[in-house]
């Protein structure tokens, strides 16, 4: 574990702003982590803790506490059988996108989607990061923690982890106004073989030539996928500004049906369950009058490629970004009445 020198947050998020940390540490394994963690929290410090960054946004004033850099790595493989499936482990700090690679090379399906995503292993199951019909909690067996209430390693089956869209106990739960789970480690089960699980997403099933509940080859979907990303300025490019984003800046809404009634015929609208309706965020903002490119030339403005993702055109500050988010979410509520939520968490900053 290392105590590192004076750090400015926009060194490591992907939207590239934040000032500094006071204390910045390394943690390149789960002790160390734990070790970091239990040291912020004796020392009564607001801690932060930042894996890939890709879902940060962090105030100009920077972090007045110990920021906790997760650098650990690893793929664990426990087993692989074509009835029983494979089992991994996955450390915290391993990039996301290549357990997609190995899944796919493996032949391990159910996150072939989530490809081309930014960020750790272990923020995924914070957000339940999804996207193109998939969500990563379909695969996740058991998520390995340190509940710093009880300051002890936990370890909780999926079906503790209260995964819902986008959300988690991971992320309502808090202690000390951070997360009260610190992520050491998820554990995935997958099927193993060469198909993808059913399409249920009709822009990738589009792009596949394919029907929905059509099953492709997993190297296709993620070749496929990332193609349909990198269209959205959604695969990190340190040369695309448009890159320079926390990705989706806002959650699709989920609205009473009356609610999703009163939105024009043509706005988008998918079963939610329990007598909701899940709408298009890009919809609603593209709608409203904000199209792709609105804040330009910046210093921050919305993508040139995607009307969800708030972009850093060069030296932005997270003053500039929250300004057009403001903009975007007071003019959706102003004409369809919803009121958009942020689904990057905000560090010292708020709209």
């Amino acid at each position: 574990m290392e105590d590192g020198e004076m750090v400015r947050l926009a060194e490591l998020t992907t939207l590239r702003v934040g000032g500094p940390a006071r204390r910045h540490v390394t943690a390149s394994t789960a002790d160390e982590l734990v070790a970091a963690v239990r040291a912020a929290d004796q020392a009564g410090e607001p801690l932060l803790l930042v894996g890939g960054g890709s879902n940060l946004v962090v105030g100009d004033a920077g972090f007045d506490g110990t920021v906790v850099q997760i650098t650990s790595r690893g793929i664990t493989v426990h087993s692989v059988d074509y009835c029983g499936g494979a089992e991994i482990t996955v450390e915290a700090g391993h990039p996301w996108d290549e357990v997609v690679a190995r899944a796919v090379a493996e032949g391990w399906t159910g996150v072939e989607a989530l490809s081309g995503i930014p960020g750790s292993t272990g923020a995924t199951p914070v957000q339940n990061v999804g996207a193109y019909g998939q969500e990563v909690s379909g695969t996740i067996s058991a998520v390995r923690t340190y509940d710093r209430v009880e300051q002890k390693i936990r370890t909780l089956a999926a079906t503790d982890c209260r995964f819902a869209y986008r959300d988690s106990l991971f992320k309502r739960e808090r202690h000390l106004g951070g997360p009260r789970y610190v992520v050491l480690s998820v554990s995935f089960q997958f099927v193993v073989g060469d198909y993808s699980e059913p399409l249920r997403y009709a822009e990738l099933a589009r792009s596949l030539k394919a029907g929905i509940d059509e099953r492709v080859p997993l190297a296709k979907v993620r070749e496929s996928v990332l193609k349909l990303r990198a269209g959205k300025g959604m695969v990190l490019d340190p040369d695309d500004h448009d890159t320079w984003s926390a990705g989706s800046f806002f959650t699709n809404p989920v609205l009473p049906a009356e609610q999703a009634a009163a939105l024009p015929p043509e706005a988008p609208r998918f079963d939610a369950g329990d007598g909701r309706v899940k709408t298009s965020a890009a919809w609603l903002i593209d709608h409203a009058g904000f199209p792709k490119g609105f804040g330009l030339p910046g210093p921050a403005s919305l993508s040139t490629k995607h009307t969800l993702a708030l972009t850093n055109r060069g030296g932005a500050g997270a003053a500039d970004v929250l300004d057009v988010a403001r903009q975007v979410r007071d003019g959706v509520a102003k004409i369809y009445g919803v009121r958009l939520v942020p689904e990057p968490e905000l560090i010292g900053c708020e709209i």
